[in-house]
């Protein structure tokens, strides 16, 4: 069993290296934890650019990849608290978005401003609990490679997105969302794909 499964598997030592990770009452990484572990821990490709008014709130037992010539913009926040993030290459993270993971952003992807795309869901079933103490929920969001989406769009836990689609403005994204085609609205419904037999876009 390896030193990270054995923590994991303790809850005295869980609960020691989470303290030593992140300050109590907070959700970002310890100072010595970004200066002296992530650099060596996480990936940033060649070319890649992070702004500096970013919040890249990555942990080191968890992955987060950012591939080359790829780009999170200024007022952005990463999180991998409970999930890896990988973004692909050539990618754009926009001006204040939010990705937590789990989540899995392909290459050539442009996601918009203020877009928030989040793989964690509370548990809110106990009604004697405060959701924020239940259990965490998480399911992977995958944005397959060519995906656009417009501004101030919301993409929810456990949605896939086709290759070449578009999501409209201001979008919630519920469901999965097949390839080469247009979505609209809250929530999200399909209203244009593409017809390879005649090489044009149609409505549907």
């Amino acid at each position: 069993m390896s030193l990270a499964a054995q923590i994991k598997a303790n809850p005295f030592l869980k609960k020691l290296a989470h303290r030593m990770l992140i300050p109590a009452n907070d959700f970002r990484p310890r100072l010595w934890v970004r200066l002296f572990v992530n650099p060596f821990k996480h990936i940033r490709g060649k070319g890649s650019i992070v702004r500096r008014r970013t919040r890249i709130d990555v942990f080191p037992f968890n992955n987060f990849k950012l591939g080359t010539k790829s780009l999170i913009e200024d007022f952005a926040t990463i999180n991998n608290g409970v999930g890896d993030v990988y973004i692909g290459n050539q990618s754009v993270i926009g001006i204040g978005c939010t990705v937590i993971g789990p989540v899995n952003i392909g290459n050539n992807v442009i996601m918009a401003q203020n877009i928030v795309i989040s793989g964690l869901n509370h548990g809110y079933e106990l009604i004697d609990i405060p959701p924020s103490e239940q259990k965490t929920v998480t399911s992977l969001i995958t944005v397959m490679d060519d995906v656009w989406v417009g501004a101030n769009c919301v993409i929810t836990a456990g949605v896939t997105i086709g290759k070449h689609a578009v999501i409209g403005a201001g979008s919630v994204v519920t469901k999965n969302v097949p390839p080469y085609s247009v979505s609209v609205g809250n929530p999200a419904r399909v209203v244009k794909l593409y017809n390879f037999e005649n090489s044009k876009w149609e409505r549907i």
